[in-house]
């Protein structure tokens, strides 16, 4: 047999299937039962039924290199999944909809009366200095105050099975296709442990992102013009883009297809002539979105279009200027600014974090650097960030100074030791780190994904989980157990 448990080494670890004991948790006994009673060319046909799919289903993501520049891959998939309880699940899903909640009235409130900076809870320096601040913004009042309708946040767990908020993404968050086609994939594979298994659905994912969307339309009560803006086929995430929406029946734009009239309407060019367009899911960052507002040698976006959204003509998700909040040195103050607007407790707690602006915490992180993880505030991939247990000497120097130069673009975290799960290495199953990504739709009402993206670090050892940098990713089944 190719996969013994009693082989599986779990050392000061949270594993998601098994625990230290080697024994399966008790919403995993039923999967880890199954693989143990498959032969290793069952396993072999599992791997290579899986990689067909993949291929015929043209899921795949998008790579740069310096040598040979943008190259498609094809996405690397474990077939063991992830196993959550729907007891456990329910308390994180409440708090990632309160820190959503929290985060988009901060983001509102950032662009009117900044009560949160004038209490002298927010740091008005921070603020001043941010990348992501968009005065163009200021003043507008989107729909239901809603800025970051669209949130990925990604989840961790410690050691001790705590589930951890690493980070929030509300800018232009990607993944939930994946997510959506890691389950279509696993149906066709393991069809039998979905009539075993109550196994919540992520399926209605894009009928609620559609929902979502239509009721930001400035035309209620019509048939709303949805339109999904891509930077085009070299983007990384292009597949997503496509395949979201052709899921929901919308059109696939760049910036080249739309226009914006004298009378700040939006319209889209087709064959049958301009079409008015009420609601734009815009997967193009701000500073190329409007060529008239930003950047004015964007090609990618469109002439206009921040006067068509100002007037309240065309909705924008996620909204221009949400990303104030997708800042690390921001994430670092989500515990106030919930406890600040919603006068609660954070029902999900941040990772232990550095602020670098702070003078005695900068100096506890230069002399502890070889612990620590140390992030730049507006990176996202992985990328420009520090791994100080795994750095060289002359690595961690370089981060000592860069922090010393501009302390206001780092923070830093200590090591966790990230959860693992069993993951097919070869033949053989091993322990791999894992994150997971959950998201959050917020309009009217809050939802939340029952799961999420679950990505995995396919080298041993590594705690980087990006598709760009090695990872791959798992389906996430979130059991009701009560009902099986």
């Amino acid at each position: 047999m190719a996969i013994r448990w009693g082989s599986y080494k779990v050392k000061n670890l949270y594993d998601e299937l098994l625990r230290a004991t080697g024994r399966p948790r008790p919403a995993a006994q039923v999967l880890c039962s199954y693989l143990r009673a498959l032969k290793d060319t069952e396993i072999e046909e599992y791997k290579v039924a899986a990689e067909s799919a993949i291929h015929v289903m043209g899921i795949s993501f998008t790579v740069y290199t310096e040598e040979e520049g943008s190259i498609d891959r094809v996405w690397p998939f474990d077939i063991i999944p992830r196993i959550i309880d729907k007891r456990e699940w329910l308390q994180v899903e409440a708090g990632l909809k309160q820190r959503v909640q929290a985060l988009n009235l901060f983001i509102n409130d950032l662009y009117h009366q900044q009560r949160i900076v004038k209490d002298g809870i927010f740091p008005a320096e921070l603020l001043e200095d941010s990348k992501n601040f968009r005065p163009e913004c200021v003043g507008v009042n989107p729909p239901y105050g809603i800025w970051a309708h669209i949130c990925g946040s990604d989840l961790v767990r410690d050691k001790d099975g705590t589930f951890y908020v690493l980070e929030d993404n509300l800018r232009v968050p990607s993944g939930v296709s994946y997510m959506l086609e890691n389950r279509q994939v696993m149906k066709r594979l393991f069809s039998e442990m979905f009539e075993q298994y109550n196994i919540l659905p992520v399926d209605d994912y894009a009928s609620q992102l559609y929902d979502t969307l239509a009721a930001l339309s400035p035309r209620p009560g019509d048939q709303p013009e949805i339109v999904v803006l891509t930077p085009g086929i070299y983007n990384s995430a292009y597949f997503e883009h496509a395949y979201l929406a052709q899921q929901m029946g919308a059109e696939l734009v760049e910036g080249s297809d739309l226009t914006v009239d004298k009378n700040n309407v939006v319209h889209m060019r087709t064959i049958e002539g301009l079409t008015r367009v009420d609601v734009i899911y815009r997967r193009v960052d701000d500073l190329f979105l409007d060529p008239e507002a930003f950047n004015p040698d964007s090609l990618l976006g469109v002439p206009g279009l921040m006067r068509a959204w100002k007037s309240g003509k065309v909705a924008l998700a996620n909204a221009p200027g949400a990303g104030v909040a997708d800042d690390k040195v921001v994430y670092a103050f989500v515990p106030e600014i919930i406890k600040y607007y919603l006068d609660q407790d954070p029902i999900l707690p941040n990772v232990p974090t550095y602020k670098c602006i702070d003078k005695q915490e900068r100096q506890h992180v230069i002399e502890h650097i070889h612990e620590m993880v140390v992030k730049p505030a507006n990176e996202s991939g992985g990328y420009g960030m520090l791994i100080g247990p795994q750095a060289s000497k002359e690595e961690r120097e370089k981060f000592v100074r860069l922090i010393r130069r501009d302390p206001r673009n780092y923070v830093a975290q200590p090591m966790l030791t990230l959860s693992t799960a069993p993951t097919l290495i070869g033949n053989r199953v091993e322990p791999r780190h894992l994150d997971l990504r959950p998201f959050i739709l917020s309009g009217e009402q809050i939802s939340v994904t029952t799961g999420g993206l679950t990505r995995v670090a396919l080298r041993k050892g590594s705690t980087v989980v990006n598709s760009s940098q090695g990872g791959g990713s798992k389906d996430t089944w979130i059991v009701d157990m009560e009902a099986t």
